[in-house]
């Protein structure tokens, strides 16, 4: 992680973290305000909840990047819980498309174990669903975890649930009565051992299957389709799929890049279809491993604070790594889950790459704003504030609504989730393969994604009103 100790002897880790989080009830909200009043000191010290909410309005007022958006007033008495009067104090910035519920509460423990190693409970599945289908399909099955050796992998429809075969539900009435959130809930909560029953289609079969939740590591890269060489009619292509910036993606990268260095690789398609984002210095790595025709005087990105802190303001300059390569044309697959981290990548590659860089599939989430790490160590309270900004060398970083207006050239493609990710006859993968051929392809309009929808295309990754910080990292992740 990028750590600083201030001389108020905080020790903060920046982030660009996930865009999941509670859009997916989203409300309406009024305009922001013209200041912000200091309240009467109250104490902080304790773990009531008055106390962890007046510590959390503190940072805020403290840190947060637009600071002319919180609220004049600061009363924390009607909110019910500490994550409530945040979305209370965020909510100007929220109706600006500045802060979309970027600014949360988590466990220190919690996200301590996501970004060391991507531990987290579940089934070990991303899901996407279509609302107007009212179907539930799996985008992607993760190594290790239980979904997958029950033989649930991507492109399995998941037809019905249940705690066991009498009482299963199909998905379309979940989704018919309680919509989206109804088949979150259905699922149970992300505790090891929670036992469900799906039924399940798979390639015309249909079967019903137990899975239980368990705690699993999240491979950063897949061992089985995350790296690889494409040889398209003699071209070597380099493919990386990166689900999310955790440091264990480190080694991973590096091992990719070598394989495609040593085959002379300089076309290459970096997969962030799904990727909500993660750790800056990961993000960083790999605009290195991206840049060997780079000298260490050009800048990857800066980053922003607010005037006042203006002193934690950071240049980060390329670093080479003996894995780097220097490629020509880089297809970046995205979609609507591909965020924060994953947008820093492909916003430093415009500068340098212009039309050799591009977009394939659809427009990307929109957060140019990265959150530090406050944390209260009694309540393993850990409060992600947005307090920085990212720009590239450029000075580039106002991509509130996604970097389809910002790429220099994209390419509209589909989703298609009955192949494997990164097969060429994967509808993005071909798009991304035909691009670095040279060959003509539809934009992708610029029109912003919604808070509450990470799309995919057609279908949208099942988010939950209040993720773990695995969710928000993996969006779509159950």
């Amino acid at each position: 992680m990028k750590q600083r100790i201030f001389a108020s002897l905080v020790s903060i880790a920046a982030l660009l973290a996930g865009c999941g989080g509670s859009g997916g009830s989203s409300g309406t909200f009024g305009g922001p305000s013209t200041g912000t009043a200091t309240p009467t000191p109250t104490s902080t010290s304790g773990c009531s909840l008055r106390e962890r909410q007046d510590w959390a309005a503190s940072q805020l007022r403290e840190w947060y990047l637009f600071p002319d958006t919180l609220p004049t007033v600061f009363d924390p008495s009607p909110y019910a819980t500490v994550q409530d009067y945040i979305d209370h104090l965020t909510a100007a910035a929220r109706s600006q498309r500045k802060d979309r519920f970027f600014t949360y509460l988590t466990s220190i423990a919690g996200e301590d174990a996501y970004y060391t190693s991507g531990s987290s409970a579940g089934f070990g599945v991303r899901l996407a669903y279509d609302v107007a289908a009212q179907r539930v399909i799996v985008a992607e099955a993760f190594e290790n975890a239980p979904a997958l050796a029950a033989g649930i992998d991507r492109g399995t429809e998941i037809v019905a649930i249940g705690t066991s075969t009498a009482n299963l539900v199909p998905v379309s009435q979940i989704i018919a009565s309680s919509g989206p959130g109804g088949v979150t809930d259905a699922l149970g909560p992300n505790t090891a051992g929670t036992s469900r029953v799906l039924r399940v289609t798979t390639a015309g079969v249909t079967k019903d299957v137990t899975v239980v939740k368990a705690d699993y590591d999240l491979t950063p890269v897949s061992s089985r389709y995350g790296a690889k060489i494409i040889d398209d009619g003699g071209i070597k292509v380099g493919y990386v799929n990166l689900r999310t910036f955790i440091s264990t993606a480190d080694p991973a990268l590096r091992s990719a890049f070598a394989t495609f260095k040593a085959a002379g690789v300089t076309n290459v398609i970096i997969d962030l279809r799904y990727n909500g984002g993660g750790l800056i210095s990961i993000s960083e790595l790999f605009s290195d491993l991206l840049g060997n025709a780079r000298s260490t005087a050009q800048v990857v990105d800066y980053t922003v604070f607010r005037p006042e802190k203006a002193a934690n303001n950071t240049t980060r300059f390329f670093m080479p790594q003996p894995q780097s390569i220097a490629p020509t044309k880089i297809a970046f697959i995205g979609t609507g889950g591909t965020a924060s981290a994953s947008e820093l990548v492909i916003n430093a590659a415009i500068p340098y790459f212009h039309a050799n860089a591009a977009l394939i599939g659809t427009n990307t989430f929109g957060k140019p704003v990265g959150q530090i790490a406050l944390d209260k160590p009694a309540c393993d309270d850990r409060l992600r504030v947005i307090a920085l900004a990212t720009q590239n060398s450029a000075r580039q970083g106002d991509y509130y609504d996604g970097l389809a207006g910002k790429v220099e050239a994209s390419c509209q493609a589909g989703d298609d989730v009955f192949y494997p990710l990164g097969d060429p006859r994967e509808a993005s993968t071909r798009t991304a393969l035909d691009y670095l051929e040279g060959k003509s392809c539809t934009p992708i309009p610029a029109s912003p994604v919604s808070a509450s929808a990470l799309t995919t295309g057609k279908r949208q990754l099942l988010t939950p009103e209040h993720p773990t910080t695995a969710q928000r990292e993996t969006p779509g992740l159950f």
